[in-house]
């Protein structure tokens, strides 16, 4: 069971598939977030669209400016920073975060990696002391939700080889510190949308089950 601090229980959720109506991960985002809003009435929740929402990708200047120290930060750098910097606070404000993500080609959408590349940063989200990394966003728990076009990603599946979407979240959100991490595995929104409704419920049924969990 997991305890939240005593704040608002503050959720950023961040949206990253290219289509506005008809995503099932934006959806199944929704249904969470009724659920979190049941769950804790005063709940502040933060929304994110990074495919509406352009996020830049890191440039040059981007890299230089995350390993110079802040003091000998020039104007450019300062400049190319500001977009990492705003995501960070929003990122370090929350108490939890929930991504939704479909898998495209066997991987996550260009717009949630460079999200991904803007907020993980040396000093900020981890520390290095030249021998060993620490996260350093502890005190946070991360959910997850995937919508998968063709079936057999999950473990044991015949694509769970190719499924770099779930360990790849996970453990990057490990990496920089997150308590625990949880999926929600949406699977053949392409292939089989007689099956999608009790697909739909049955995440629905894993989410309150999870939230349940988390205790005040």
């Amino acid at each position: 069971m997991t305890t939240l601090p005593p704040s608002s229980y503050h959720l950023l959720r961040i949206d990253s598939s290219a289509r506005v109506q008809g995503s099932h991960s934006r959806e199944l985002g929704d249904r969470f977030e009724r659920a979190w809003r049941e769950r804790f009435p005063n709940a502040k929740i933060t929304h994110r669209d990074v495919a509406m929402q352009t996020v830049t990708h890191i440039e040059n200047m981007t890299i230089a400016g995350m390993f110079t120290p802040p003091e000998q930060h020039n104007a450019e750098m300062t400049a190319a920073l500001v977009q990492s910097d705003t995501l960070i606070a929003e990122l370090k404000a929350a108490d939890a975060l929930l991504i939704t993500v479909p898998m495209y080609n066997f991987g996550i959408p260009s717009s949630l990696k460079a999200w991904i590349d803007q907020i993980t940063r040396i000093g900020h989200t981890f520390s290095f002391d030249g021998s060993n990394f620490a996260g350093l966003l502890k005190g946070k728990k991360a959910y997850i939700v995937i919508a998968y076009g063709a079936g057999g990603y999950a473990a044991g599946g015949g694509f769970a080889a190719a499924n770099f979407v779930e360990p790849y979240l996970k453990f990057l959100l490990g990496f920089l510190g997150f308590d625990e991490v949880i999926t929600y595995n949406d699977e053949a929104t392409n292939t089989n949308p007689a099956g999608i409704a009790a697909m739909h419920a049955a995440i629905a049924s894993q989410m309150d089950a999870t939230l349940e969990g988390v205790r005040t």
